[in-house]
């Protein structure tokens, strides 16, 4: 009769206990304050969802998640196609292809509050080599007074500093498909548009879904390159939800209302997330049709 050493599980409990520390105790902190109202440092009374209700019935909220729903849009509608396009220009091996891949990762190893400094300052007319460019070209540019300006900067900020994981991954998912395929296309006479519908689109399903999820993620949680850039501005016009709940919690000191809306904007986050992958899931890998046995 076998017997089980259960000692293997102490090799887990320096994981659990890093997990409790660095997720589960700030996450009950947060539960904490959200249905309490924090008169002072001994003075606290139970409120219930009160915060919940005031959060959801905020105008300025309202504006904020809107911005944010168009700004993750646009910049996953520009940053997936590209990538794709950059993965299926680049050289399939040799030194170029080592190259290619090192440069494009460039981006990618830059910290985020430097992208947000590189960008405002490239921005500028006085000293930045892009604002000086489009002032000689006669065109008035200026992120910090005009919001569409500050609109197209913050996102092709985020198309330069993202668009490069989209392609290395979808460059790892093109070099795992087997060379088999592309042989069968070429006798068969399939040209490139048809190469790339019917095996590499199809092939590369699952590292679009992983590539959109983390692209998701990323852009609705964005808050350092914008803040950096345009602090929030001009108005409000790039103040997106992170950089909302930022000015709620330390501009404001409203802790009760802020814990209140960031779990609504974790919940948030993770409904999107799953009903993302849920659908893509179904649309890449349709079950299979029933065949009834005779």
């Amino acid at each position: 009769m076998k017997t089980r050493n259960n000692k293997a599980w102490f090799l887990v409990l320096p994981v659990v206990l890093s997990v409790a520390f660095s997720a589960v105790v700030p996450l009950m902190t947060v539960i904490n304050y959200s249905v309490q109202d924090i008169i002072g440092p001994d003075q606290k009374v139970f409120v219930g969802l009160e915060w919940f209700k005031e959060v959801l019935r905020d105008p300025d909220l309202h504006g904020a998640f809107l911005r944010q729903l168009i700004y993750t849009l646009v910049v996953l509608a520009i940053e997936i196609p590209l990538g794709i396009l950059i993965a299926l220009s680049l050289p399939a091996r040799g030194w170029k292809a080592s190259l290619s891949l090192v440069l494009i990762a460039l981006p990618l190893l830059v910290p985020f509050n430097v992208v947000g400094t590189i960008w405002q300052i490239f921005g500028r007319a006085d000293i930045g080599l892009g604002g000086h460019l489009l002032a000689s070209l006669g065109l008035n540019y200026n992120y910090a007074t005009n919001p569409l300006h500050a609109w197209l900067t913050v996102i092709l900020m985020d198309v330069w500093h993202w668009t490069p994981l989209v392609a290395l991954l979808c460059y790892a998912g093109l070099r795992a498909i087997p060379e088999g395929y592309y042989q069968a296309a070429k006798i068969d006479g399939a040209r490139a548009w048809a190469v790339f519908r019917f095996i590499q689109l199809p092939k590369l399903s699952g590292v679009l879904l992983i590539a959109l999820l983390l692209r998701f993620m990323d852009s609705f949680m964005i808050y350092t390159e914008p803040f950096v850039l345009t602090g929030g501005g001009p108005g409000n016009a790039t103040t997106f939800l992170s950089i909302y709940l930022t000015k709620l919690a330390v501009g404001q000191f409203d802790l009760g209302p802020a814990a209140a809306f960031s779990l609504v904007y974790f919940l948030i986050i993770q409904v999107v997330s799953f009903v993302l992958y849920t659908v893509i899931q179904r649309t890449t890998n349709p079950a299979a049709p029933r065949q009834d046995t005779p």
